[in-house]
C-alpha cells in the first residue's frame, strides 16, 4: 500500500488503522491540524504522503475541510480522506473541498482497507513526477504589488498611496486593492473618508487568511471602486500580526487583483520588510530636507543589502518648495539616484487629505494633481498594442517571497 499520513489526537484511531494497513503510517498525534500543507510537510520532515487521513471529529471539522481544500487546489496528487461520524452533515462541503472519502471512526477493518485502497489508486493515477514540495502552487501571484515607503514620517506616504489606489481603480474598475500596513497608526480609512467593518487584524486571524473568496468579503469598497483593507483599530493588535501572515495575505491579493497598493509605516518595520519582499514596484518618498534625504540614503543602502536593488523604483520628492536650501540636483547627488518626480507642497493637497477626498478622485486643478497623474502613469499597467484576437498582456509578476529578513515575529 502507498505511503499514508494520519493526523489525529486519537491513539485508538491510530492503533486501529495501523493494524489494517500493510506499511507504517506517517503519524502526527496532535489536537491541532496544520494550518496549511507546507506546515504538514515540515512536520513530516519532507516525507510526502500519497494519502492523507485527517481526523475531522468536532471541533476540527471546519479546519479539516479547509486544509483538504488547500490540498485539492495546491497538491492534487495527495488524496485526502476524512474520519468523521457526521458524513451527512459535512458530505457536500467535503465534496467541494476535494475529499476522496469519509471514513467512520468505528469502521471495520474491511471498510478501512477498501477506502484506503481506493484512495491509494486515486493518488497513483496522478501525473508522474509531480513533486508537491516543488510545485508552483497555482502561481497565485499575478498582480503588480506597489509599496509606498519612506524612512521618515510626515512626508505624505498615505496621500500618495491613496491617490495611486484611487487613480488605478478609476483607470480599471475592480482592479485595485489598497492595504494599510502601518499596523499601529495607519489612517488610510480616514484619508479616504471610509468606514470599514473589517481590518487587517480581522483578515489575518480568520478563514479569510486561507480563502481568497472569503478574503474579498473582508475588503471595503470605496466610492471610486477601490477595495481597501485598513490597519487595525488598536495599536496593540500589531503584536499579533506576523511577517509570514502579511506575505501570505499580499500574495493572495496579488492573485485576485491586478494592482495591490501598500501604504507602510515610517522606517523599515517587520511588515514593511514583508511588503518589500513581494513588491514589484517601490515608490520611495522623501521630502526636500537634509534629515529626510540622509534617512533615504540609509534606506537605499538597506534595500541593496537585502537584495532588493532590482525591484522597479520610483524615487519621489514630496512637499517640494523653492527657497528651502536644497535642489533636486542636490538630492540626486546625495542619493546617487535619479528623482522620478517632484510633488510640490500644496494647500489644495492638504485640504484634500483633511476632507478624505484624494485629488485624483476630485480632479481639482492644481500643480500637485498634475504631478500625481504623472506618477500614476509611471506605475499604471500599460496596455499592449495588439490585434483584437490576441490575448491580453500579463502584468509583471512580483518577486517570489524569500526567507524573511528582519527582527522576526513580535508575537
Amino acid at each position: 500500500m502507498s505511503s499514508i499520513a494520519l493526523v489525529t489526537p486519537s491513539s485508538e484511531l491510530l492503533d486501529r488503522l495501523q493494524r489494517t494497513v500493510d506499511t507504517p503510517l506517517l503519524v502526527q498525534l496532535t489536537e491541532a491540524l496544520p494550518a496549511h500543507p507546507a506546515e504538514l510537510f515540515d512536520r513530516l520532515a519532507g516525507q510526502i504522503p500519497e494519502v492523507l487521513i485527517l481526523d475531522a471529529a468536532p471541533p476540527r471539522a471546519q479546519e479539516a475541510l479547509a486544509l483538504a481544500a488547500q490540498f485539492d487546489e495546491q497538491f492534487p496528487n495527495v488524496t485526502v480522506v476524512l474520519v468523521s461520524d457526521e458524513a451527512v452533515a459535512i458530505g457536500l462541503a467535503a465534496i467541494r473541498a476535494g475529499v476522496r472519502d469519509i471514513l467512520h471512526p468505528q469502521a471495520g477493518e474491511a471498510e478501512i482497507r477498501w477506502v484506503l485502497d481506493r484512495a491509494c489508486k486515486t493518488s497513483q493515477m496522478r501525473p508522474a513526477g509531480f513533486d508537491p514540495l516543488h510545485q508552483s502552487v497555482g502561481d497565485p501571484q499575478q498582480g503588480r504589488v506597489i509599496t509606498v515607503a519612506s524612512p521618515k514620517g510626515g512626508v505624505g506616504k498615505t496621500a500618495i498611496a491613496t491617490n495611486l489606489g484611487v487613480g488605478l481603480a478609476r483607470h480599471e474598475p475592480g482592479s485595485t486593492v489598497l492595504v494599510d500596513l502601518d499596523v499601529q497608526f495607519g489612517d488610510v480609512d480616514s484619508a479616504l473618508d471610509l468606514t470599514a467593518e473589517y481590518t487587517l487584524e480581522d483578515a489575518v486571524n480568520s478563514p479569510a487568511a486561507q480563502d481568497p473568496m472569503v478574503l474579498k468579503t473582508f475588503l471595503t469598497r470605496h466610492r471610486s471602486g477601490l477595495y481597501v483593507l485598513p490597519a487595525p483599530v488598536m495599536p496593540a493588535a500589531a503584536d499579533g500580526i506576523t511577517p509570514e501572515q502579511i506575505v501570505s495575505l499580499l500574495a493572495m491579493l496579488a492573485g485576485e487583483f491586478r494592482n495591490v497598493v501598500i501604504d507602510t509605516a515610517a522606517g523599515i518595520s517587520d511588515p514593511t520588510l514583508a511588503a518589500f519582499d513581494i513588491s514589484t514596484d517601490l515608490v520611495l518618498v522623501t521630502s526636500m530636507d537634509v534629515p529626510a534625504v540622509r534617512a533615504m540614503r540609509k534606506e537605499l543602502a538597506t534595500l541593496a543589502a537585502l537584495g532588493l536593488s532590482d525591484t522597479t523604483r520610483h524615487l519621489v520628492v514630496n512637499l517640494a518648495e523653492p527657497g528651502g536650501g536644497l535642489t533636486v540636483a542636490d538630492v540626486e547627488a546625495s542619493l546617487s539616484s535619479a528623482v522620478a518626480l517632484t510633488l510640490p507642497r500644496s494647500k489644495v493637497g492638504l485640504a484634500a487629505t483633511n476632507q478624505g477626498i484624494p485629488l485624483l478622485e476630485s480632479g481639482v486643478r492644481d500643480p500637485l494633481t498634475k504631478e500625481l497623474r504623472r506618477l500614476l502613469a509611471r506605475v499604471a499597467p500599460q496596455p499592449a498594442h495588439r490585434s483584437p484576437s490576441s490575448a491580453p498582456a500579463s502584468p509583471p509578476r512580483p518577486r517570489s517571497p524569500r526567507l524573511f529578513i528582519g527582527k522576526g515575529s513580535r508575537r
